[in-house]
C-alpha cells in the first residue's frame, strides 16, 4: 500500500513527460513511515518511477505476523532471565533486545517496545522503597518533572530516526552501556569519594547537575539499555549517599521516563504488544523469583556472566552492521 500511495503521488506530481526531473515529499501516511520521500522521475511508466525512487528519512512499518509457540517461548525465557538478572546485577536489556529482534522486530520498535516490557519492574521497584522517596519528598517534584520532560524529548528524537541511523547507532550504544556495567561500580565509587563531604550544592551546581540529570534522562527515552547504572552514578555526583534512596530515586525515574516514552512509541505504533507484554510477564516472575535468591547467589559471578554477554552481543552488532 505505501509503494502504491507513492506510485499515485508520483504520477499526480510529475505528469506522464519522460523529460522531467520531478523533486517533491509526501505527507506521512503514518507516524511509523514517517515520510519524507523524494524522487526523481525520468520514465514513463509507473515501474520506471518507482525504480527510481530515494529515501532520505524511512522507516518500515512495524510488521503485523503470526508469532509461532517457540517464540513466544522464547520471549517469556527471556524476559525470565532478564528479570533475575536486574535483580542480581543488571544489565537484563542485553537478553531481552536481541531476543526481540530475534523474533523479527526492527531496531526501533524492538527498542521501544523493550522500554514496554522493562516499566513494570521500574515501578514495582520504585514502590518498594517508597518509605526512602517520601522522606525526601521535597526533592521528587523537580526530579520527576525532569525525568518526563527528559523521557519525551528522547522518545521524539528516536521517533524521528531513520531505521538506516538507529542500526548504525546500536553497537555504540550497546558499547557504552557495556562499558558501564564494567566500570560501573568503579566510576560510582570514585564519585562518592570525591563528593561525599559534600553537604549542600551552590546554585550553580544544582543547575549543571539538573541539566545534566536532563540529558540523563534524554538518554533514557532514546535507549533504555545502562539507564539505571548512569542514574545512580548521577546521583552520587549530585551528593546522594544513601543507596537505598539512590536505587529509590532510580527507579522512579526510570519508571517516569519509560512512561511517557510509551505514550509517546505508542502515539507512533512503534510497540510491539503482543510480544512485549510476554516479555513483561516474564520479567515480573523473573525478578520475584530472584530476590528470594538475591542472598545465596554470587552478584558478582551473575555480573560476570551478564557482562560476557553484553560484550558478545555488542561485537555481533558491530560485526553485523
Amino acid at each position: 500500500p505505501i509503494i502504491t500511495a507513492i506510485a499515485r503521488e508520483v504520477s499526480s506530481n510529475c505528469g506522464d513527460d519522460a523529460s522531467s526531473t520531478c523533486h517533491a515529499m509526501t505527507t506521512p501516511w503514518n507516524p511509523i513511515f514517517s515520510a519524507e520521500v523524494r524522487w526523481e522521475v525520468t520514465g514513463n511508466s509507473v515501474g520506471d518511477r518507482l525504480a527510481s525512487i530515494t529515501t532520505s528519512h524511512c522507516r518500515e512499518p512495524l510488521q503485523r505476523r503470526s508469532l509461532s509457540v517457540l517464540e513466544a517461548i522464547g520471549l517469556f525465557i527471556a524476559g525470565l532471565l532478564a528479570g533475575m538478572v536486574n535483580s542480581l546485577a543488571g544489565g537484563g536489556s542485553f537478553i531481552t533486545f536481541p531476543a526481540l529482534m530475534a523474533v523479527g522486530i526492527s531496531p526501533i520498535a524492538a527498542n521501544a517496545t523493550n522500554t514496554f516490557a522493562s516499566c513494570a519492574g521500574y515501578i514495582s521497584g520504585a514502590v518498594g522503597f517508597r518509605r526512602e522517596l517520601w522522606a525526601h519528598r521535597q526533592q521528587l517534584p523537580r526530579i520527576a518533572l525532569t525525568a518526563l520532560i527528559g523521557g519525551v524529548i528522547g522518545a521524539s528524537l528516536l521517533i524521528q530516526t531513520s531505521s538506516a541511523t538507529f542500526s548504525h547507532a546500536i553497537p555504540w550504544l550497546l558499547l557504552l552501556a557495556t562499558s558501564l556495567l564494567v566500570w560501573g561500580d568503579a566510576v560510582q565509587a570514585y564519585l562518592r569519594q570525591k563528593f561525599a563531604h559534600r553537604q549542600s550544592l551552590s546554585r550553580l551546581a544544582v543547575v549543571v547537575t539538573g541539566l545534566l540529570l536532563l540529558l540523563v534522562c534524554i538518554y533514557g527515552g532514546f535507549f533504555n539499555a545502562g539507564l539505571g547504572i548512569i542514574l545512580l552514578g548521577y546521583f552520587t555526583l549530585a551528593g546522594h549517599q544513601d543507596i537505598h534512596l539512590m536505587n529509590g530515586l532510580k527507579l522512579m525515574v526510570s519508571a517516569l521516563v519509560s512512561i511517557v516514552a510509551i505514550l509517546v512509541f505508542g502515539a507512533g505504533e512503534l510497540i510491539a504488544w503482543r510480544e512485549g507484554t510476554i516479555v513483561l510477564v516474564g520479567t515480573l516472575i523473573g525478578g520475584y523469583a530472584a530476590a528470594s535468591a538475591v542472598r545465596v547467589v554470587s552478584q558478582r559471578l551473575v555480573r560476570g556472566a551478564i557482562i560476557l554477554v553484553a560484550a558478545g552481543i555488542t561485537v555481533y552488532f558491530f560485526i553485523a552492521s
